[in-house]
């Protein structure tokens, strides 16, 4: 077993490695705007899953997904040669749920203010129930007697 500080290490640097490949050596039609978001490693430097988002539609996404593994040889070489492991970890492409999360974020935010304006609009004309400002204030007369204790019972 490896430590996490050398895994975390090597994860970053397949990212690295695969988003620059992708960008320089990569010439498929088929691979869309690919971004790579996030990679993870086993404990056993033997496995790498690779998290990438692809910028359009779904043909685009599924395209760009048969394009990355047509070229998932010509990445693993090219990661074994820049990182200089003993085993090159095998690579798995995931699309990332990034977009879709934040497209769900988005939306709850949007009924959220929907919600904050109805109210603002169904208060905007509303009176208070009692009186305006229903807290003694320093000054003013009250009800009861000074020296008693609202009991009726006076303290001498």
């Amino acid at each position: 077993m490896s430590d996490t500080a050398r895994a975390r290490k090597l994860a970053d640097r397949i990212r690295v490695v695969v988003a620059e490949t992708l960008q320089r050596r990569i010439k498929d039609p088929r691979l869309g705007y690919v971004t790579i978001t996030d990679t993870r490693i086993t404990g056993d430097l033997r496995e790498a899953t690779v998290f990438y988002t692809v910028f359009g539609d779904d043909e685009e996404r599924a395209a760009s997904a048969a394009a990355l593994e047509s070229a998932k040889g010509v990445l693993r070489s090219e990661v074994g040669r820049q990182t200089g492991v003993r085993f090159t970890p095998t690579l798995t492409f995931v699309p990332d749920a990034l977009p879709e999360n934040a497209r769900t974020i988005d939306d709850l935010l949007a009924k959220a203010r929907e919600a904050d304006a109805q109210v603002r609009e169904a208060s905007s004309g509303a009176a208070y129930a009692g009186d305006a400002d229903p807290y003694r204030k320093p000054g003013q007369e009250d009800d009861e007697e000074p020296g008693t204790d609202g009991k009726g019972s006076a303290d001498a």
